[in-house]
């Protein structure tokens, strides 16, 4: 979602007439869009504005800051940058500029009115946001959003105090952007929410549903001849239904992968984050995932040192990923964040056990991706090329449940072609593998 925001906030800020650079110290404009989720990031917000603030002393510089921020951060970042908005309020920003030291009206009423959960965007300003055309930054990777904002309310989360309550894109604009990137050339797409599987159901009756959605990209991937594949993060457990597993199943535009986040193995964790469904609830869907996408990789999201977390409760978490043995797991030390429900509670828990716990958990997921890709040597898959590898002569991609692979190549081969490997070796979060034949559209080799 950030490298979405910034693909458009470098429309907005291109079109003021500023041309990008690479090196901070020769820019006029610097800004930051930051993310409140983890105290970590904010901590490296206010580490760059302080040299940006020092840099004041021998030069003209004007400095900003939006993203995904809490109130409690944001009424800070007043002081510190010149000017703070929010996403919504990106089309706004030339004025903003122009009238320079001015923040907007938004934000100074947002930082009045502290964590209260009931502040939200105004809808209108979302769809201004989603109508900026972004300026993508890679040639063949896109990043749609579908969905903005929240209504879950984890209680270790942000997201509904930095971004609002959920809000769906009108489905036909999300269409009409991935018909758009697709005839460009793109082959990597991604769409994007908070809670993306809940897509539709504020305007229900007037709007696509999820699966109806998936369902009209991969009629438009079917007769359009074009070979890309879409993936959409994140869903929550509690919505994800087999429908829209069935319907990634029967497009083979619909990318098979899915992430789908735990957070904890343990249900009275789950229950104090308000999570809404208990272990074996995600089990189902785990199951459903096996059985109906046989071939899809499974990504996660867990949190370790969540307040209260027992060394029972931990192990029990542990046993889930020996249970489902996802292909990636994002796992995150907890840290409590002004705002949220959490934050009430006392963080009691070491910061060395959990660091431990996340030691932990990584050496059992690191078990289970080593055993995945150990069993891939022998196929040959299908790999987007994304970039050039650090060993010299070799190129980098993804397979399309998204795991890392590098192969040599005494060829040119453009970034974001296809290519069918024949896996060689593996790794524990990576494969190498021998290029079959040439890039493709080309029919998958005889076996």
């Amino acid at each position: 979602m950030n490298k979405s925001d910034s693909e458009r906030v470098r429309t907005v800020v291109e079109g003021m007439g500023y041309s990008w650079t690479d090196e901070e110290e020769e820019a006029n404009l610097l800004g930051i869009l930051a993310c409140s989720v983890r105290q970590k990031s904010i901590d490296k917000v206010y580490s760059r504005i302080a040299r940006w603030n020092k840099w004041k002393n021998s030069r003209n510089l004007l400095t900003f800051v939006s993203g995904c921020v809490l109130p409690a951060d944001r009424e800070k970042f007043l002081k510190l940058f010149d000017l703070v908005f929010t996403m919504a309020e990106l089309p706004e920003l030339p004025d903003m500029v122009r009238q320079y030291g001015v923040v907007s009206q938004v934000a100074v009423a947002a930082a009045a009115a502290g964590s209260d959960p009931r502040v939200t965007l105004p809808k209108e300003k979302i769809r201004e946001f989603w109508m900026v055309q972004p300026t993508y930054v890679s040639e063949f990777e896109a990043f749609i959003p579908i969905q903005n904002g929240c209504d879950k309310f984890c209680t270790f989360c942000a997201v509904p105090y930095t971004r609002g309550r959920e809000i769906s894109r009108p489905s036909q604009e999300i269409l009409d952007e991935v018909k758009q990137v697709v005839e460009k050339g793109y082959k990597a797409i991604t769409l994007l929410g908070q809670n993306v599987n809940s897509y539709g159901r504020d305007k229900q009756g007037t709007e696509l549903s999820f699966p109806d959605l998936l369902k009209a990209i991969g009629e438009f991937g079917k007769s359009s001849g074009r070979d890309f594949w879409v993936y959409f993060t994140s869903p929550h457990p509690r919505d994800m239904s087999d429908e829209v597993l069935e319907t990634v199943a029967q497009y083979d535009c619909l990318a098979k992968q899915i992430h789908l986040p735990l957070q904890s193995g343990d249900d009275k964790v789950l229950i104090r984050m308000n999570r809404k469904h208990t272990y074996e609830d995600y089990q189902r869907i785990i199951c459903s995932i096996r059985r109906i996408l046989p071939d899809a990789t499974v990504f996660t999201d867990i949190i370790v040192g969540f307040t209260g977390e027992t060394e029972e409760q931990f192990e029990n978490s542990r046993k889930a990923m020996e249970t489902i043995r996802f292909n990636m797991a994002y796992i995150a030390i907890y840290s409590p964040r002004p705002g949220a429900a959490s934050a009430r509670w006392d963080d009691d828990i070491p910061m060395a056990m959990k660091k431990n716990r996340l030691h932990v958990l990584t050496d059992e997921l690191t078990k289970h991706t080593s055993e995945y890709n150990h069993n891939l040597i022998g196929k040959t898959l299908k790999v987007l090329v994304t970039g050039h590898d650090r060993k010299g002569g070799y190129l980098s991609g993804i397979t399309e449940g998204r795991i890392v692979v590098r192969f040599a190549s005494e060829q040119p081969i453009a970034l974001g072609s296809f290519v069918w490997l024949g896996i060689t070796s593996a790794a524990s979060y990576s494969i190498e593998g021998e290029l079959v034949n040439s890039p493709i559209g080309i029919p998958e080799p005889a076996a």
